[in-house]
């Protein structure tokens, strides 16, 4: 008989203590709830940006249904849905022409203060915070708590005495009273001041200056492509705010031929009200409509420069 075969003894793995030099790794475990690449839904979030949005479409859906309806059809029929008949198209013909087109010089006159005022701010706001990021000289610390206290006061309490001095220089009721108020932009200000701070860097105005560039060259060949950005952001603010400039127009001008569109809507607005007035509802609405049109295509046309220009100043380069 041959000698049996013993079964193969298994192989014991030593087990090594772990070196001081390299700790174990400690076990990771997943995370509850959501990842980078697929977050977690918040329903709380979520319900307050539904109401949110809600909230901004609703005046805009209502303006869009109701500038399609007449005058009759308006008082007659359900705000938030079209009524038997589609007269947009009437309504706009009769908008434009309405009191010998008064419409169109109402709207040439929001552009002037749009283009002289809102343009002009963003120039100054432009300047003056490239110049208060870059350049060092006494009372800078000064500018900047001036900037900030203006920008917290409300227009709304300069107005009466703005007036009264435009009132004593005798600039009332002429476009001055409106452009040169507008010109003035704390808030744009101190956004190009921050924004400038990060966007231009120091290094790159030093080597042009070393190759020979003025100031003004150097501001124009190399900051200006760089705040481009937050000029476009500070161009939608002012531009916004000058369109919808109401209080400041309506204590300045009396004279009909100088009301922005706001005013002049008011006063079609109030016509249903005084003795023997023609009520134009639906005129209003129509001219509404068309007034906001300008704003939406600005806020889809500088989209892009508005988005990087909020973020920029917040990352350092």
């Amino acid at each position: 008989m041959g000698n049996p075969t013993l079964p193969p003894t298994p192989r014991l793995r030593r087990r090594t203590a772990p070196s001081p030099l390299r700790p174990p790794r400690p076990r990771l475990r997943p995370r509850r709830g959501g990842s980078p690449a697929h977050p977690r839904r918040s329903a709380a979030l979520t319900l307050l940006t539904g109401l949110a949005l809600l909230y901004s479409l609703v005046p805009l859906v209502w303006l869009v249904v109701n500038a399609t309806k007449s005058q009759q059809s308006l008082l007659t029929s359900f705000g938030l849905w079209f009524g038997s008949d589609f007269a947009l198209f009437d309504n706009i013909a009769a908008t434009l022409a309405y009191d010998d087109g008064v419409f169109v010089r109402w709207l040439l006159n929001t552009v002037l203060y749009v283009v002289a005022g809102a343009g002009g701010a963003t120039l100054l706001a432009m300047l003056g915070g490239y110049a208060l990021a870059k350049f060092e000289f006494p009372g800078r610390r000064a500018v900047f708590a001036l900037v900030l206290g203006a920008a917290a006061v409300p227009g709304t309490a300069l107005a009466v005495p703005t007036f009264l001095m435009f009132s004593q220089m005798g600039l009332t009721n002429t476009p001055w009273a409106v452009i040169v108020p507008s010109l003035i932009s704390p808030f744009g200000l101190y956004l190009m001041w921050v924004f400038a701070a990060q966007a231009v860097p120091r290094e790159l105005l030093e080597a042009a200056r070393i190759d020979g560039s003025g100031e003004i060259r150097t501001f124009f060949t190399v900051a200006l492509p760089l705040l481009a950005p937050g000029t476009a952001t500070v161009l939608l603010f002012t531009m916004v705010a000058t369109w919808n400039n109401y209080f400041l127009p309506l204590i300045m001008i009396r004279d009909p031929d100088w009301f922005p569109l706001t005013l002049g809507l008011n006063a079609w607005n109030a016509q249903a009200a005084t003795i023997g007035g023609e009520p134009v509802f639906h005129l209003v609405i129509t001219g509404s409509l068309l007034t906001v049109i300008p704003l939406i295509a600005a806020f889809l046309l500088l989209q892009r420069y508005w988005r990087s220009g909020l973020t920029a100043g917040s990352l350092k380069g």
